[in-house]
């Protein structure tokens, strides 16, 4: 566990560093607010047409050599987005680092090889708290580097060194999670009968409706995570600097609410109910979003969001793959990578249209539709989610 949170670290802090940097580098080039609302886009929706093929490979290959492959996709799509120099190649690069952006369905994957339906939710909470502390090293690095100017070369460098350095730590020190025998069997599995369709899994796992607020979580908090820089940009007058300061004590409270505060609380409370309390809290602070125009409400009303949402994906995590034979959980971690993608896709595009049409308030009233929607569906959500499989 603490070396598969450590390369899925050095992951993150290169993915980290390049948030604040583009809603700032692209203008640069070019481009509008719905620019860099399709630039969000183009990630998500090849990184959903390719996740479930990375989390289908890892059942048959193991988690280990995808982990690394998809590391060396990233590092690369870094140094493409450094030396763009026209609006193309943004896309081009962000498009290829969708593709390569396996890594955290396989790492959620092997972090369920590894630990016991027991302690399920308290290792998906250390994947969270890499993602937590990637946001707080990532954008701090990013703001950083930039240094409030127009290149944005070195920040893009650095984050591909972070993701050769997690390269290197996963070949000497993560051992594979699954024995040549699973393998061997994971393969026969789906030779024999795993390439049933998508739905067909998903029905036979009870987690169709699940699966769906993968796609509403990840809607609104792409939502969230597009319109703040723009925001405090448009309102404040703040650069990619005040930006990845603000993303990076944001990864810190992630930090601490998913590495120390979510095991002892699903302990006390259970998935569900934590789940919703986390939504409920999301849907508070983006309600603070629609009336705030001064810098204190604005932050406030980030970071309680952020904070609620924070806690959701382990949640989601821990339950999907408790419901999930051994066999199949490489390839349902990939159709949830998938399922967040295209929640990504959606939520920058309506909070985009929203935007351009209505305004901040407008836009932030249609991000409160969305993660309403996602709050019901957690007061509903039935107990019988919770069911143990080893």
């Amino acid at each position: 566990m603490p070396v598969l949170f450590g390369v899925v670290l050095l992951d993150l802090i290169g993915f980290g560093i390049v948030i604040p940097i583009l809603p700032f580098l692209s203008p640069e080039l070019g481009a509008d607010k719905m620019d860099i609302a399709y630039i969000i886009v183009i990630y998500a929706i090849c990184s959903g047409l390719c996740a479930p093929y990375w989390g289908r490979l890892s059942d048959r290959m193991g988690r280990k050599p995808v982990i690394m492959i998809c590391l060396a996709g990233a590092a690369v799509s870094y140094v493409m987005l450094g030396l763009a120099s026209e609006l193309w190649m943004v896309f081009a690069a962000r498009g290829f680092a969708g593709m390569m952006a396996g890594n955290f369905g396989v790492a959620s994957a092997m972090m369920a090889d590894i630990t016991t339906p027991q302690n399920r939710a308290k290792g998906m909470g250390m994947i969270g708290a890499a993602f937590g502390m990637g946001l707080v090293l990532g954008p701090l690095l990013g703001g950083l580097l930039s240094s409030g100017g127009t290149s944005f070369v070195l920040p893009c460098i650095v984050a591909g060194g972070m993701s050769i350095l997690a390269i290197f730590a996963a070949a000497i020190f993560l051992p594979e999670s699954l024995s040549a025998d699973k393998r061997a069997a994971n393969h026969a599995h789906q030779k024999k009968g795993g390439h049933a369709s998508t739905l067909a899994m998903l029905k036979s796992t009870g987690n169709r409706l699940l699966v769906f607020q993968y796609v509403l979580h990840n809607a609104s908090v792409s939502s969230i995570t597009y319109l703040f820089p723009l925001w405090v940009g448009d309102l404040l007058g703040w650069s990619a600097h005040e930006v990845g300061i603000v993303f990076g004590v944001q990864g810190a409270l992630i930090a601490i609410l998913q590495g120390g505060v979510l095991g002892v609380a699903v302990r006390a409370l259970g998935e569900v109910p934590f789940l919703r309390l986390g939504v409920t809290t999301c849907l508070v602070g983006v309600a603070i979003a629609i009336f705030s125009s001064s810098m204190h409400f604005m932050l406030a009303a980030a970071f309680i969001a952020l904070s609620g949402a924070t806690v959701c994906m382990p949640l989601l995590n821990t339950i999907v793959t408790q419901r999930t034979p051994l066999e199949l959980r490489g390839r349902m971690m990939g159709i949830t990578g998938a399922a967040s993608s295209w929640g990504r896709v959606g939520g920058p595009l309506l909070a985009g249209l929203n935007l351009a049409f209505f305004g901040y308030s407008g836009a932030w009233i249609g991000c409160f539709c969305t993660v309403l929607l996602y709050c019901l569906w957690a007061w509903t959500l039935k107990e019988r989610s919770t069911e143990r499989l080893a």
